[in-house]
This record gives C-alpha cells, sequence and structure tokens, in this order.
C-alpha cells in the first residue's frame, strides 16, 4: 500500500526553517516508516535566492522569494511558518487558512495577537492550525495540556519560557557579575539579539504564557491582560540577599486560577532553591503545571534552537497529516475583563538604603502594617557608610495594590534614601 505523499513549504529558511528541512531530509525513510507518511519540501519562501543557508539544499528550485509561488502550488497542503515577527507573517498565514492550507507555526508573537482571526479562517476553509512550537521549543507543553490533561481543572502554570533571560539570571548568579555584563556576553554568544528589548523585558515569555494560559483555562487570554516586568533591574546584589533567603531569582510566567478569576503574569521572581525551577541552569526552560487530579507535572528540556524547535515543528506537520479531522482548542470567546484579577497575591521582596539611626525600622514596618502588609523576615546589612545602611524585607503574602500602596509612602520617608530592589516570592 502506497504511503501517503505530503509535500510541505517553508516560510522562512532561518534557524528554524532550515531545521526543519534537515530533519525531513534525513529522517524521511524514519518517519515513513513509523508515521506512514512521506514527507518532502517542495517550496521555501527567503528573502534572497544566496541566503547562507540555502546552499544546504540539493535541490535549489525549491527557494523563491515571491509568497504567491508558494500559495499557488496546488500540491503544497501544509505550510510551517517560521519568519518570526508580526508582519508579513500574520498575512501570509492567512492567505494560506483561506487557501485551505494547513498551518504550522513557531510564531509565538503573531499566534498569541492573532490567534482568535486565525483559527475562524481554518474553521471556515477546513484547514488545520498547528502550535506546538510557539511555547517552550521543543518541550510539547501544548499536546502536555490539549491532549494529556483532559481530566484536570488546570489551577495554575508556572514555568520558565524564555531561555535567554534565565541564561543571564543563571550566570550572574553564579558568577557574581551585573546584568549589562552578562548580556553583552550573551549577545556577543549569539544567545541574546542585538535589539534584546522582546527578551529581557519580557514580551517573548508574555506572548508565550498568554498562549498556555488561553488553553489551561479555556478562555481567550489576551496579551494586554498579562502584567509584564523584565529582569532589567535585577541586580548582583538581589540575587545574593535572594540567596541568604534560600531562594533563586527566576523569570517565571505564571497563570492561576481561583475562584473563578484569572491572574496571569510575568515578572522576575524569587523561588526557594528546594523548588525545581530553581535549578533550571543556562538556556533550559522548564514549565510547572498543576492540575486538580494529576497534581504537579513539570517539563524540562530546550525552549529554542534550531533542531528544538524544528523537532517539534515536524511533529505538527505528521499530526496533521495523520488522516484524523483537525482539532481546534474550545475556548470561549475573548474573556470577561471582570474575570481577570490585577490585584494578586504574593510574598513580597524590597530592598532599600536608609539612614543608620535609631526607630528607622520600627518607621518602615509601621508603615507596612498600616497597609496591612505584615513581615516575615527582615535582615539589617551592615553599614556601607557612617549614616546609612541597607535593609531586607521578605512580608508575608499580601495584596498587590497594599505592597505597592505602602512602598510608594515608604520612599517619601526623609529616612528611607532609595528602594533599591523589589521582587515577588512565589513557592
Amino acid at each position: 500500500m502506497a504511503k501517503k505523499q505530503v509535500r510541505i513549504a517553508l516560510l522562512g529558511f532561518g534557524t528554524v526553517g532550515s531545521g526543519i528541512y534537515r530533519i525531513v531530509t534525513g529522517m524521511r525513510d524514519e518517519i515513513a516508516r513509523r508515521e506512514d507518511v512521506e514527507l518532502s519540501v517542495a517550496r521555501v519562501l527567503v528573502k534572497a535566492l544566496d541566503e547562507p543557508n540555502t546552499k544546504i539544499a540539493e535541490d535549489q528550485s525549491i527557494f523563491t522569494t515571491n509568497f504567491e509561488d508558494v500559495l499557488a502550488d496546488e500540491e503544497v497542503s501544509v505550510i510551517a511558518e517560521c519568519m518570526g515577527g508580526e508582519e508579513p507573517a500574520r498575512t501570509f498565514i492567512m492567505a494560506a487558512l483561506n487557501a485551505g492550507k494547513t498551518v504550522v507555526t513557531s510564531n509565538k508573537e503573531v499566534f498569541a495577537k492573532h490567534w482568535k482571526q486565525m483559527e475562524e479562517a481554518a474553521h471556515l476553509s477546513g484547514a488545520g492550525l498547528y502550535f506546538e512550537a510557539t511555547v517552550g521549543g521543543g518541550i510539547p507543553v501544548i499536546r502536555t495540556l490539549t491532549h494529556s490533561m483532559q481530566g484536570n481543572n488546570v489551577e495554575s502554570i508556572m514555568g520558565i519560557i524564555n531561555g535567554t533571560t534565565n541564561y543571564i539570571l543563571t550566570a550572574m548568579s553564579e558568577e557574581g557579575r551585573e546584568f549589562a555584563d552578562v548580556l553583552r556576553e550573551a549577545q556577543a554568544k549569539g544567545y541574546a539579539e542585538f535589539d534584546p528589548t522582546a527578551d529581557v523585558e519580557g514580551f517573548d515569555a508574555m506572548y508565550k504564557i498568554s498562549i498556555l494560559a488561553s488553553l489551561a483555562f479555556n478562555t481567550r487570554v489576551p496579551i494586554e491582560r498579562v502584567y509584564r516586568e523584565g529582569i532589567s533591574k535585577v541586580t548582583k546584589q538581589d540575587i545574593g540577599y535572594a540567596r541568604e533567603f534560600g531562594c533563586a531569582i527566576k523569570l517565571l510566567a505564571i497563570a492561576k486560577m481561583k475562584e473563578g478569576r484569572i491572574e496571569v503574569r510575568v515578572h522576575p521572581t524569587m523561588v526557594p532553591l528546594e523548588h525545581p525551577l530553581a535549578a533550571v541552569r543556562g538556556s533550559f526552560n522548564a514549565v510547572f503545571i498543576h492540575g486538580n487530579n494529576v497534581d504537579d507535572v513539570m517539563l524540562y528540556g530546550r525552549g529554542a534552537g534550531s533542531l528544538p524547535t524544528a523537532s517539534a515543528m515536524v511533529s505538527d506537520i505528521i499530526i496533521a497529516c495523520s488522516g484524523h479531522e483537525h482539532r481546534y482548542p474550545l475556548l470561549d470567546a475573548n474573556g470577561d475583563g471582570n474575570t481577570f484579577e490585577d490585584d494578586w497575591e504574593s510574598e513580597f521582596y524590597v530592598h532599600m538604603k536608609v539612614l543608620d539611626k535609631p526607630g528607622v525600622l520600627a518607621r518602615i514596618a509601621g508603615v507596612f502594617g498600616k497597609h496591612q502588609v505584615s513581615l516575615a523576615s527582615v535582615i539589617q546589612k551592615e553599614p556601607d557608610s557612617n549614616d546609612t545602611a541597607h535593609l531586607v524585607f521578605i512580608t508575608h503574602k499580601s495584596r498587590e495594590k497594599a505592597f505597592g500602596a505602602a512602598i510608594e509612602e515608604i520612599e517619601g520617608l526623609p529616612e528611607v534614601s532609595a528602594v533599591l530592589g523589589r521582587l515577588r516570592v512565589e513557592h
């Protein structure tokens, strides 16, 4: 019996696109034997025909600079979009779906922003829309949520889903270096982009947690509902003080469902050293999921890179070609704004520089108490001059707005020179 022939088009032939090509061509026989489908790359859209990666292809005729060549090829049934960025990727994806061609994408930005529009187009044309590679590279977190946890209500997700920031924070922690120094090294090694804003300011993680939270809680979670804060203000002092409290600092993407209200946030976070996420080093990713029946599940692996991300996309391509009817997540419409929580509960870390004189600690504690913020731990460091000292606090669980109001009042005290750092603490 003849195996199913599937011709694929790739939009983009950079890190991920060339990775897909290598897997499809290098594992063609194994995939055909195991999955009963023969894959081939028939078209590749590139910006220029002389791009360096094009040299790996035996057949140079597959390359084109015109998207219409891809769209018009009737034998191409699956298009893998791995261009990155919002445009022209969104336009190309929509055109492909409207033409009835199944789309597999790794583009978290375009997917997080335009998921609803793309899914509607897929429904109308009967095309498939697959997006495993948008979060976690080669880690199968999307499929875990959609195909393995149906017998659960997911109550929380907490993850390290940006490798660049985890690489930076790991180096800061292990080598005692400042953020700017490690960032320059990460850029030189290719771990960080020339413009690192999307990574270090949390935009990349924001797109990803929007996707994960939408699937976990069965309602669309727009990126506008995600609180976002990056790591550029984290100092080696913060990391040192965190260690004194038995914690590590990680950029976490957090989504929780509590009493029908959703909280979704991205920010640098202190986590106890005994928590599994604290041990995730370098550019690795990990996602910690809590379901009401399964309890805790953790997925760990390469969150980016050519072959890890490409492997997730090839998996999606194979599933799309399996002969089963395409499945679409059954999400509530847009999410009622009243269901989103912006005054979440957390423990907090704060580091401040104060005048070294009697009564200062009591006055600061009084302001915290006034705002219903109670202190769990206090460290007073040795004075760094004749008249100033450093105070470091960890609070008990408090409301975000109450803590913010307390800090605002404390910053106005004449005894407080500066609030140098504040972080949330999760367990």
